[in-house]
């Protein structure tokens, strides 16, 4: 079973970037599409963004959209989540989750993702 994994959160102050990776580990069993989700403190978790397999189709949740971007790499396995301009508001426990097919519609749907990962933490200090 894929499992994946996040690296590249940090602390950082507002108005600054980070930029997260998600990575599989074990066996990749045909191709996925892969949705960020974060988790604030006292929060449920919540989506970020997505992409589909080929990076050509991504979707975005309003309170992101136009400051994050969510790419990928399929030569090396890796999707990315470019954060720029963060807020305070923005520090949260930051998820990648991947499921067989990209479908806008359902994208924060987290019942349809079949690997998570453990999770990376961003904070961001005013």
């Amino acid at each position: 079973q894929m499992r994946l994994v996040e690296s590249g959160g940090g602390l950082v102050l507002a108005g600054g970037s980070l930029k997260l990776s998600c990575a599989p580990s074990g066996r990749i069993v045909g191709a996925y599409a892969v949705s960020w989700f974060r988790r604030a403190p006292g929060k449920e978790r919540e989506f970020v963004a997505a992409i589909n397999y080929s990076g050509t189709m991504t979707y975005y949740a309003d309170s992101v959209e136009g400051r994050f971007t969510i790419s990928r790499n399929n030569t090396k396995n890796t999707v990315y989540l470019q954060m720029t301009s963060l807020k305070p508001e923005d520090t949260a426990v930051y998820y990648c989750a991947s499921r067989p097919t990209y479908y806008r519609k359902t994208s924060r749907d987290q019942r349809t993702y079949s690997a998570w990962g453990q999770g990376t933490q961003v904070t961001v200090s005013s």
